[in-house]
């Protein structure tokens, strides 16, 4: 695939908002250690662990669909933020920095996404001589 996800700054900006959500959660109520709290630590690891997992795959296309189960996980900790928020359960401000850390990444995982999706389509469309040509 070229890089290794750890040269990913998207990588890098989930394991800085994996450790900030670890950070926040710590501050919750106790009842909440298998609710909320498990929850939202869960999503965060899984933006990381998915764009990991999918470059390791091999294919374009299968790291696409890792990418998009990220996008998916990082949404589900945007809801859990909100909700966390409203509950006012932690740190405002430290909310907040995971929130905007998270939106970035949600702009970061679209835009490796269209990558993908454009790149697959113009291989695709490349006869098999040609590819075997330009890949050498």
């Amino acid at each position: 695939m070229g890089k290794s996800f750890r040269e990913l700054e998207v990588w890098k900006k989930s394991i800085d908002l994996t450790s900030l959500i670890y950070e926040l959660t710590a501050e919750f109520p106790r009842h909440e250690i298998y609710g909320l709290t498990s929850q939202m630590r869960r999503a965060a690891v899984s933006v990381a662990s998915n764009i990991a997992e999918g470059s390791a795959r091999g294919t374009r296309r299968d790291f696409k669909q890792f990418v998009k189960q990220a996008e998916g996980s990082n949404c589900e900790l945007q809801t859990q933020l909100t909700i966390a928020n409203r509950l006012q359960f932690g740190d405002s401000k430290k909310n907040q920095a995971a929130e905007i850390l998270s939106i970035q990444i949600g702009k970061m995982l679209s835009s490796l996404s269209r990558y993908l999706t454009a790149d697959i389509q113009a291989n695709r469309s490349t006869p098999p001589d040609r590819q075997l040509t330009t890949s050498n």
